[in-house]
């Protein structure tokens, strides 16, 4: 066996320093999921002000100002306790960009991953007051325009305008309709892959509103159904595009505010059918529009000119497989450069073009991927961005020129994976660090990367972590097919012996650009894979071909053929465990959560003789019930690509279960349909499989609330410990 290579050698010398001065204590489900014993102390996401030298955040029914530097709390902008005629409580804030005004929000409800909405006030710091928004329903997505004069939102698939002088509403669209027109709210599928759910943005000058509209008339609905403790259910109807089918019609529109004229952005001749983003420039009368085609292997950035609504294209990239949809796109104050992130080298790095020009300035280079761009600091003409520079496991913190591709420099220190976020004007960064055994710290630092202050440095919660006598987290690699290797992690014992064979659990991400082996805190599984090694069980994750931080051909080699690369992988992984000498080969067992669900099926499947146990959580079964954006971009469609789907969906091999199978689904799971575990079921009914399943109703795609999760891993837990 490879020699093991162990990083982050001061926590572990931490580790073994408690472990040798405490026994082991026992780890309980109850303790992970019930009493939620391990939970580190979190700083949360800062909301840095203009002076980029301070912060604001909620404290209970407060919103005060601190001072970054030293942590003291400034003055208090909003009480609630203070103000008349407001709710009973908030649940978040934003900020006017004069910082003269602060939007409150209460009775948020979650619609799907990223949408809401919810009753919003203004509060006008001058005057102390604080005025409700409108009793005319729940608002999603309000937004101050950067003047601070007028407030945007969406209220039942319309647009409207409030000016907050006057108190007059105005509505900039009137053809919103429930299951056919949206105005400036994302369709689920955009919601969902393309990750944004507000879809109306401010002009600079705050005299033009672009909106996205969505025409969902073609779209096919799907139903769930919730059980409510009534007579009947209750069903919920959605648009949801799945492989093949008809997407919403999608238009732009720019509205002007002080004429009412409302011009369509013109379409792409060539790219018809997504608009992943758009983004006004630093010029108010530019909006850029990227265009993409239904491969998603074709994207255009267009510059559409508010008055006419007329395109030029400032840059075109094509791939052989797909193009990953970023937010890595800073347009500069010159109106004529900006800075964008491509793979077209082979790894995904930094450039600064030049508009109405094919020239290109390429910032950074290498083997290694950019995985977050931070942004560009024209005052001091730096870049700022993280990068696995290192290794896959890792990611550090950088900075380098914003015009020359020089004077790369690393402001992070040491392994593990380390996070940014910068304020306003680049002055100072909160740094976020952590590893597979240490939860994150949280550090104020100055743009040369020093030390101005600690935040959080979890100190307690790693010594109570220590005194636990865990195993550590090793990192190794495995040998695959084609002189590939892999990373992988596992966790053993704390009495390893590897004379004794021991039970094996897998643990199975392995999406496309996805990783579960990294140098960071893991979070609640974590624990429970330590609970599962105190009972003797050996636990590994193995990172396959289709995963991040190694280049594009690493990532891009399972297109149009998802799960048959990765399978093979983690079936050559557990024969390869199976061939260690403290490795019970008759016992290895795979589990997974959506993707990794996917994966869990697969491998018992098609390594039926390798696998004796694989539990598959909201697994999608076959490719063609998920939806159009997702699939497509890595598969094309099942018209297309009849062999791609054929092989590699876990409903067309039920027949060759041999273990022993778990599958657990939530009835309310709109993202991957309860359909994919009813279908499979039906497949192993049919091919008189014995299996076992869990459903649970009215959970989405989480399965969470209440006392689920600890129901779940019990349920989970229980289902190891009887089969492994």
């Amino acid at each position: 066996m490879k020699t093991l290579r162990l990083l982050s050698a001061i926590t572990l010398a931490i580790l073994f320093t408690f472990s040798g001065a405490f026994a082991q204590k026992e780890i309980t489900v109850e303790d992970i999921w019930r009493d939620y014993k391990f939970v580190p102390r979190s700083v949360p996401g800062f909301n840095f002000m203009n002076d980029g030298k301070s912060y604001i955040k909620q404290d209970g029914q407060q919103i005060n100002r601190y001072d970054i530097t030293t942590g003291d709390r400034v003055e208090t902008l909003f009480d609630l306790a203070e103000v008349e005629g407001g709710p009973a409580s908030i649940d978040g804030y934003n900020l006017s960009q004069d910082e003269s005004k602060i939007l409150v929000r209460t009775g948020t409800e979650a619609i799907y991953r990223r949408s809401s909405k919810a009753n919003y006030y203004v509060y006008d710091a001058a005057s102390k007051s604080l005025r409700s928004v409108t009793d005319e329903g729940k608002q999603m997505y309000a937004t101050f325009s950067p003047d601070n004069s007028k407030l945007a939102y969406v209220r039942d698939n319309n647009i409207y305008v409030k000016d907050l002088t006057s108190g007059q509403e105005l509505q900039i669209t009137k053809d919103g309709e429930y299951n056919k027109i949206i105005n400036g709210s994302a369709d689920w599928v955009y919601e969902e892959e393309f990750s944004f759910a507000k879809a109306f943005f401010w002009s600079p000058d705050s005299k033009k509103i672009a909106y996205y509209r969505f025409d969902e008339s073609e779209v096919k609905e799907f139903t769930m159904t919730n059980y409510r403790n009534d007579v009947y259910p209750e069903y919920q109807t959605f648009k949801y595009p799945k492989v093949g089918e008809d997407n919403a019609k999608v238009t732009i529109f720019i509205h002007h505010l002080s004429s009412g004229q409302k011009v369509q952005a013109e379409q792409d001749a060539e790219l018809q059918e997504y608009i992943p983003r758009i983004q006004w420039t630093q010029d108010p009368s530019k909006l850029c529009v990227t265009f993409m085609n239904r491969h998603q292997n074709h994207l255009k950035l267009n510059l559409i000119d508010a008055g006419s609504g007329a395109g030029m294209t400032i840059l075109e990239e094509k791939n052989k497989y797909y193009i990953d949809i970023h937010d890595n796109l800073a347009f500069l104050k010159d109106g004529k450069r900006f800075v964008w992130t491509s793979e077209q080298d082979g790894y995904n790095h930094i450039y600064l073009h030049t508009i109405g020009t094919d020239k290109a300035v390429q910032l950074t280079s290498g083997d290694w991927d950019v995985t977050d761009f931070y942004g560009a600091d024209e005052k001091n003409r730096k870049i700022y961005f993280q990068a696995a520079k290192k290794s896959a496991l890792g990611r550090e913190i950088y900075e380098s020129a914003l015009f020359k591709p020089k004077g790369l420099k690393e402001i992070s220190d040491g392994s593990g994976t380390h996070r940014a976020q910068w304020s306003k004007t680049y002055d100072y960064l909160v740094h976020t660090h952590s590893s597979a055994e240490m939860a994150s710290s949280y550090v104020v630092r100055d743009r040369r990367g020093a030390e101005v202050r600690g935040l959080e440095d979890n100190k307690a919660f790693n010594e109570m972590h220590a005194s636990y006598g865990l195993s550590p987290v090793e990192f190794f690699t495995v040998p695959v097919a084609d002189g590939v290797e892999l990373n992988a992690w596992r966790i053993t014992p704390a009495d390893f012996d590897e004379s004794k064979k021991h039970p094996v659990l897998m643990f199975v991400y392995g999406g496309p650009g996805s990783q579960t082996v990294n140098d960071s805190w893991q979070g609640f599984n974590y624990w429970w894979y330590q609970m599962l090694a105190q009972k003797g069980y050996v636990i590994v994750s193995v990172d396959n071909r289709g995963t991040g931080a190694r280049g594009q051909e690493f990532k891009k080699m399972t297109y149009q053929e998802l799960g048959k690369y990765e399978t093979m992988d983690q079936i050559a992984a557990a024969q390869y465990l199976a061939g260690q000498s403290y490795v019970d080969a008759d016992r290895i067992g795979i589990w997974g959560w959506s993707y990794g669900g996917y994966m869990s099926s697969l491998a018992i499947l098609k390594g039926n003789d390798v696998f004796k146990a694989a539990i598959a959580v909201a697994p999608v079964t076959n490719w063609k019930w998920y939806d159009t954006i997702y699939t497509e971009r890595y598969m094309r469609t099942d018209d297309e690509n009849r062999s791609g789907y054929a092989d590699n969906s876990p409903v067309n091999f039920a027949d060759r279960l041999k273990g022993k199978y778990l599958l657990i689904h939530g009835m309310g799971d709109d993202n991957v349909h309860f359909q994919n575990a009813v279908e499979m079921a039906n497949a192993l009914i049919n091919a008189n499989k014995q299996f076992d399943t869990y459903y649970y109703p009215n959970r989405n795609h989480g399965i969470y609330g209440g006392v689920t999760r600890l129901h779940l891993y019990n349920k989970m837990t229980d289902f190891l410990l009887e089969n492994l």
